[in-house]
């Protein structure tokens, strides 16, 4: 009386000849997808820029003038494994994790040390 007949329905086009929606219909192949974009979007670039980050941070020298961690620019006055001592003016020095240099700069470009 309130309840009208129910009809089944045909299936869609895409998923009864197993075209492209059958495809996409695999939750297995959606995923692999995803990580696929993830990894060329996100991972690939990350890691290029840490093997950047860590080449630069091999090729420190006795001399450089570098951004430290903080914006703290010095020149490279002593240099071993893990620390770096700076010199940030004229009669001070700092010690500092190598990994915490940021960025060399080009020669000259830290003028009031001496």
């Amino acid at each position: 009386m309130l309840i009208s007949t129910a009809y089944a329905q045909a299936p869609a086009a895409g998923l009864a000849d197993g075209g492209l929606g059958a495809i996409m219909g695999s939750p297995l192949i959606v995923m692999a997808l995803m990580f696929a974009v993830m990894y060329f979007v996100v991972i690939r670039p990350q890691m290029k820029q840490a093997k950047k980050q860590k080449e630069m941070i091999a090729a420190l020298q006795k001399g450089d003038e570098v951004v430290a961690l903080g914006g703290l620019l010095g020149k490279i006055v002593e240099i071993n494994d893990q620390y770096v001592t700076l010199n940030v003016s004229a009669e001070t020095q700092i010690i500092v994790q190598r990994v915490s240099v940021q960025l060399p700069l080009p020669k000259g470009t830290i003028k009031s040390i001496k």
